[in-house]
């Protein structure tokens, strides 16, 4: 039997159970089979996963309260290879749908190759495979978070001042954001960008790097980490130094550290950029849509959009009970 018979099999089952099912919370009938959707994601290796992990749980919770014919198996791992191990286990216990936000690339691409030779609706979160067999993709704005991060820069800087650059992994996310940055940065001659260094999306590392640069600069304005954790290490080290010359800390991703603060307004955090977690939850969504066959023919992407959290909407993106 081919893929795609398999699959028209799959989506026949699925439009049968949901034929008629009305907005409220549905009741299965004895014979009805559920339909499973298994979500892979890392462990809580850092804050932004961390609050990947609660928004995954907050689309379990979502599912099983909305409708009962829908079963969502949550799974997380420490790395590559344990990722594999459960992938593999939530295959074994026939899932309709798999939600992947792979820790690398390469080494899951082969088992998420499996899920989709089995016929199981595959949609890749944030980190895209070696290959594209996906049914469905969705991640973050990366180039868009990079350009609004130094739009509201430029314009909080009124154009002119000196600023340090903290970039992220040496990957591909990284380059999109630091390049879309940087050709906003270019149209402003009176901002000088004294250094941009790696600060790997690591607090410790954040901190490290940031008193190398207030050793090495006397004069800074403004200093742009591009992730909230390492912005929480920066911040940390300029407390420490006791200076008092930089104006500005400009992190990304909407941590509810630092929503908080700019909902109190602190002056030294006037804004953020949204890079969010929720986008698991998102993914979950499309993954029900996609098994449905509610989705459009010919969209296989989402995009979710980098907005700017000020003082006036920052309420809409605080979620104090988040790990992140």
């Amino acid at each position: 039997m081919t893929t795609s018979i398999r699959r028209l099999g799959r989506l026949a089952l699925v439009l049968i159970l949901f034929a008629g099912a009305a907005a409220c919370k549905k009741q299965p009938a004895a014979d009805q089979a559920t339909v499973t959707i298994g979500i892979s994601i890392p462990g809580m290796d850092h804050g932004w996963t961390g609050g990947v992990v609660w928004w995954a749980e907050q689309a379990k919770k979502k599912w099983k309260a909305e409708d009962q014919n829908i079963r969502v198996i949550l799974s997380t791992a420490k790395d590559s290879s344990e990722q594999v191990d459960k992938v593999e286990n939530l295959l074994v216990q026939g899932i309709d749908a798999l939600v992947i936000l792979p820790h690398e690339p390469g080494p899951l691409t082969r088992v998420c190759e499996q899920a989709s030779s089995q016929g199981v609706y595959l949609v890749v979160v944030d980190r895209g495979l070696d290959k594209p067999i996906h049914d469905f993709f969705v991640a973050g704005d990366n180039p868009g978070f990079g350009r609004a991060c130094g739009e509201a820069l430029a314009k909080q800087l009124g154009g002119k001042g000196k600023i340090v650059i903290m970039e992220g992994i040496p990957c591909p996310v990284n380059s999109d954001r630091v390049n879309a940055f940087m050709e906003v940065i270019k149209k402003h001659p009176g901002i000088e960008v004294l250094d941009s260094q790696a600060a790997y999306w690591d607090p410790e590392k954040g901190l490290r790097l940031m008193e190398n640069f207030l050793q090495k600069y006397p004069s800074i304005d403004a200093v742009w980490t591009g992730d909230d954790d390492v912005l929480l290490g920066a911040l940390k080290a300029y407390a420490e130094s006791g200076r008092k010359d930089i104006k500005y800390f400009i992190g990304g991703a909407g941590s509810k550290a630092i929503v908080k603060m700019i909902l109190e307004r602190d002056p030294a955090i006037p804004f953020n950029v949204t890079y969010p977690p929720a986008m698991i939850s998102t993914a979950v969504d499309f993954a029900v849509k996609g098994l449905r066959g509610e989705i459009p023919e010919g969209q296989k992407t989402h995009i979710m959009p980098a907005e700017v959290i000020t003082p006036e909407n920052a309420k809409d993106f605080y979620f104090p009970d988040s790990i992140y």
